[in-house]
């Protein structure tokens, strides 16, 4: 029998609400931490200005990310759209970037979730429970995609209502006065600096695209996914914002006391201006906060194993991180070996760095995937496009106009993080070139929509 028709394949079981609580859930924990670092680079003011940015750009991407997705309903998203559009040596450094942001924005996210733990254990290190908690969600997603996404769904509505709940107790106390409060500290060049935590609100929304192959009629589903999730994404960040900001200034959601180091709880500390840190709505707010956390953690190496898979299956990794695991019908090896990498960068205690080469792995492909767009609009007019992105070709144009302006923006104030990523990159392409073999009936494979297991 023919290799294609027996080789255990990936099981279509999600529909658009599931959709919606990947989408929403990779991206939600930005909600909840590291944004309000931001503000001691721009303050009020510099911070917006550069998050209005960041969400045109994440709109304009969104939609012609959908239709690429729609139209090529492939695991490797960014990598098998720019192969197809624009060569496999540029389809190579979109997939290398793709892994770089889905396999660094976890071990910052577990920092997170060890530190959230350790209010309520503090008898157990941080580090344990970050490591405990990488296993944990490791064999969720090794066990099956439709129990992975059930769980995914489940604690994003819980981190949703806590947010809205949230803004409904701080909107009443939120002043104009609290808002202008040096609003502007550092001048435009804060609102540069401001980038990097401005994009922490909506990294890795992308994602859905890795489960196009795992999505019931992906040219439809994958339009209502990733649309309701990126509006729902922007208003949560809108509200977020000024209702944290509002209620005593932005100092006061950085720093927890004067002079004291930036915080990671912005939340919390806005909050405990209203009830006090010992009032009922305060505890709750950090217990969910948590859940906020794990759906972003838990969303993003489920993503990151699809991404890591498409480039095995082609050889451009070891061909072991392309297969499916036989008895869940998940990429097993590439998600144990994601987590093994991901446990290694956590142990280094840099979770600001690693946010940040996060950061240049999306940034690079957006950059790549908005040409990838531009090529396949104009090369490939006959593809099947079941959704369209409005507005061609001003909507990408603009897209693209800001990702570049925010990848050079965030050279400019990382130059060595920068020099660090651009290293990996440069080894990895040197390793492709030199290394890796071209399998054209493997590429041709991939090319092609695999076989589904449906869902009885």
């Amino acid at each position: 029998m023919d290799a294609k028709t027996t080789a255990p394949t990936l099981q279509r079981k999600l529909g658009p609400w599931m959709l919606w609580g990947l989408g929403v859930g990779y991206v939600i924990s930005g909600e909840y931490f590291g944004w309000n670092l931001g503000l001691a680079e721009g303050g009020t003011l510099g911070l917006a200005i550069a998050t209005l940015f960041i969400i045109l750009m994440y709109l304009t991407f969104t939609f012609c990310y959908t239709e690429l997705a729609c139209a090529i309903p492939k695991a490797g998203g960014a990598f098998d759209y720019a192969t197809k559009g624009l060569g496999r040596d540029l389809g190579f450094l979109a997939g290398i970037a793709q892994v770089i942001e889905f396999v660094f924005a976890p071990p910052a996210i577990a920092a997170a979730i060890g530190a959230y733990f350790s209010l309520f254990f503090p008898n157990i290190p941080e580090v344990e429970i970050a490591v405990a908690a990488y296993i944990l969600f490791t064999a969720l997603n090794i066990y099956g995609v439709k129990a992975a996404a059930q769980f995914e769904l489940f604690i994003t509505v819980l981190a949703v209502g806590e947010l809205l709940l949230f803004c409904g107790v701080t909107a009443p106390h939120v002043t104009w006065a609290n808002l202008t409060m040096d609003a502007l500290p550092n001048g435009m060049s804060g609102v540069f600096a401001a980038i990097p935590f401005a994009i922490w609100f909506f990294l890795a929304i992308e994602g859905v695209a890795n489960v196009a192959e795992e999505t019931v009629n992906p040219q439809k589903n994958i339009l209502i996914g990733f649309g309701s999730a990126i509006l729902t994404l922007v208003a949560l960040a809108v509200f977020t914002f000024v209702c944290s900001v509002g209620v005593a200034g932005w100092h006061a959601v950085v720093y927890p006391t004067p002079g004291a180091a930036p915080s990671d709880s912005p939340l919390p500390l806005a909050l405990g201006h209203i009830v006090g840190d010992n009032h009922l709505l305060y505890h709750l707010l950090i217990f969910v906060g948590l859940f906020g956390l794990v759906a972003s953690f838990h969303g993003i190496i489920l993503a990151a194993g699809r991404a890591v898979l498409e480039m095995g299956r082609v050889g451009y990794m070891a061909p072991v991180l392309g297969k499916v695991s036989k008895r869940f019908k998940t990429p097993a090896n590439a998600l144990i070996a994601n987590m093994v990498v991901g446990i290694v960068a956590l142990l280094t205690g840099k979770t600001g760095d690693i946010i940040t080469l996060s950061c240049f792995g999306a940034l690079t492909l957006y950059v790549i995937s908005l040409v990838t767009y531009f090529a396949l609009r104009r090369n490939a007019p006959e593809m099947h496009r079941p959704f369209k992105a409005p507005l061609y070709p001003l909507s990408p144009a603009v897209g693209l106009i800001i990702a570049v302006v925010a990848l050079v923006a965030v050279t400019v104030y990382n130059l060595k993080l920068a020099l660090i990523y651009g290293a990996i990159l440069a080894v990895t392409f040197a390793y492709f070139k030199l290394f890796t073999k071209r399998d054209e009936a493997a590429e041709a494979l991939v090319s092609l929509d695999p076989v589904m297991v449906e869902e009885d």
